[in-house]
């Protein structure tokens, strides 16, 4: 566990410069925030989600906060296959030539109740959407990270709840004890391979519409904003984090 003050990172302004960096999930909440802020830091975005509209959204804030620094690409991968993960591949290589970053935060709540009460084809798509499917997406970018000339980055997104075993969390607790050791595992495999590192960020309780329909009763303005964790983001996707690979940053600690 790597332990920072919150906001304690400051990135230089061009920090990013030059790079291509995929996000998922980047439609809203902490996606958006974060291709927000490396696109101000320099970065070419590519916006990844399942839903056109709020893509669109986020592409326009990029537009008017950052410039033309953005792109997207439509990926849905609660339903993607291995030939949308190949075409997906193929577009960052013909459009943008390279892919220096990838950061894994699209993920889906599912339903929280004991476990004898799961329906069996929600846990089956949580665990894909949460797990499996960052699975696919990571290896099939992994050609284009290696060949990044800048040492490329990638960020998987994990959860209090898959640090240990937590009542009524269900397969979503399951699926982010699973992103942790996808995380280690993948790490160690890249030690010492070259500057490619591995890493994944726990968010903490943060005002996104995923938190509030975990806790509907929390009062959203006692959490921080999607924006005071981005921070985390850019530290690890940049040079400042050379050389730190298979650990988890808690934003919040």
């Amino acid at each position: 566990m790597t332990k920072f003050p919150i906001s304690s990172y400051t990135a230089p302004s061009d920090l990013l410069s030059g790079r291509v960096i995929l996000i998922t999930g980047a439609g809203s909440g902490i996606g958006r925030a974060v291709a927000i802020s490396i696109a101000q830091h320099g970065a070419t975005v590519l916006l990844a989600g399942r839903n056109i509209n709020s893509l669109e959204s986020t592409y326009d804030k990029v537009l008017r906060k950052a410039g033309p620094r953005a792109a997207i690409c439509p990926l849905d991968l609660e339903y993607a296959k291995d030939s949308d993960y190949v075409e997906l591949k193929n577009q960052v290589e013909v459009q943008f030539g390279a892919l220096d970053g990838l950061v894994n935060n699209a993920a889906i709540l599912g339903d929280r109740m004991p476990l004898n009460q799961y329906k069996s084809e929600l846990w089956e798509k949580v665990i894909h959407t949460n797990a499996t499917a960052q699975f696919l997406l990571t290896r099939s970018l992994m050609p284009l990270l290696e060949q990044s000339s800048h040492g490329a980055s990638v960020i998987f997104t994990t959860s209090g709840a898959g640090q240990a075993g937590r009542a009524f969390w269900g397969a979503y607790a399951v699926s982010k004890c699973a992103v942790e050791a996808l995380m280690r595992g993948w790490a160690a495999e890249q030690e010492n391979l070259g500057k490619l590192r591995i890493n994944a960020i726990n968010p903490g309780p943060t005002r996104t519409a995923m938190r509030s329909k975990a806790y509907p009763a929390e009062n959203p303005t006692n959490l921080i904003s999607a924006d005071q964790i981005t921070w985390a983001y850019l530290y690890l996707l940049g040079d400042d984090s050379l050389g730190i690979n298979g650990k988890t940053i808690h934003a919040q600690l």
